[in-house]
This record gives C-alpha cells, structure tokens and sequence, in this order.
C-alpha cells in the first residue's frame, strides 16, 4: 500500500502544479466552489497521501515541503506568460489545509497503532 501511496502521491503533486501553471486550464466541477477551496483541496488531499506514502518522514518536514511547493507555485503563477495571479493568501490557504490534514493524520495513525 505504501508503494501506490507513493506513486499515487506524485501523480497528485504533477497534476497539481500543471493545472497551477495552466494559463488556461480546464473547467473542474469545484471551480464553482472558488479558487481558494481548489487549493485546499488539493494540498489537503497531497498531505493525507504523503502521510501514507512516507509513514517515516517527520510530519514537520511534510509540512515545510508542501508549504514550500506552495509558495513556489505562487512565485511561478506571477510570471506574466502564464496569465496567472500570485496570491499570498493562496499559500496561506495550502499551508493551512496542510497543517490541519497532518495533524488529523497523524492523530488518526497513533490511533490505529
């Protein structure tokens, strides 16, 4: 299960950034929802796979890589070719979904152990 996770979480990570980096990309059904709750719903969904992906990693650390994939792609949306706009408060938002999915994560693991 762990090897799926893994290969199941960078799928998740490359198809998140591409439709980050997109300057056009396609209709998704949660698009109507608002572009905060896409990016939550996609680094919450990139931090509960990671915690199965890579059960040994400190969860700090999980959280400091998703937050810096979130500023990064924040800084590439501010380049004028990609008609993108660079948010603070959309990183805000990764790290936020982040944190919160790792903390029930982990709690949800020491449960199970």
């Amino acid at each position: 299960m762990q090897r799926a996770a893994f290969w199941l979480f960078w799928a998740i990570v490359i198809f998140s950034v591409v439709m980050a980096l997109l300057p056009k990309p396609p209709e998704m059904p949660s698009d109507r929802l608002g572009d905060k709750v896409n990016h939550i719903l996609a680094f919450a969904v990139m931090a509960g796979t990671a915690a199965l992906a890579f059960p040994q990693a400190p969860r700090w650390r999980v959280i400091e890589r998703l937050s810096f994939l979130g500023a990064l792609i924040e800084v590439a949306q501010s380049i004028p070719a990609l008609q993108r706009d660079c948010d603070f408060r959309d990183w805000v938002a990764d790290t936020v979904a982040v944190i919160v999915v790792t903390g029930i994560t982990a709690l949800a693991l020491r449960q199970n152990q």
